[in-house]
């Protein structure tokens, strides 16, 4: 866990799922295991990601399926991860 924090991340690095999981957890503030709209904010603007409030905004409304602001179970993480690949344009791809 301390490597990851260490290791800078890029807006344009490729990353399998599971590093992009990783790379998350980093932001899981009260290490509650769920990625609240704040945490995935403070997550984009770390890759000086452009609008990155707005951006979280929408990526939890995309993913969200039980509308309660955070990422919690699987499902609502393969749909993170599709709107990060599709709308922020992040190279993740199957390990």
């Amino acid at each position: 866990m301390a490597i990851m924090q260490c290791m800078r991340l890029e807006q344009n690095r490729s990353m399998t799922i599971d590093e992009f999981k990783r790379w998350l957890r980093i932001y899981d503030e009260n290490h509650d295991g769920r990625i609240s709209k704040e945490e995935f904010k403070e997550a984009l603007h770390s890759l000086k990601m452009w609008f990155g409030s707005w951006k979280a905004k929408k990526a939890i409304e995309a993913a969200d399926s039980n509308h309660n602001d955070t990422i919690d179970s699987p499902s609502e993480m393969e749909k993170l991860v599709k709107f990060a690949q599709k709308h922020l344009h992040m190279r993740i791809y199957e390990s």
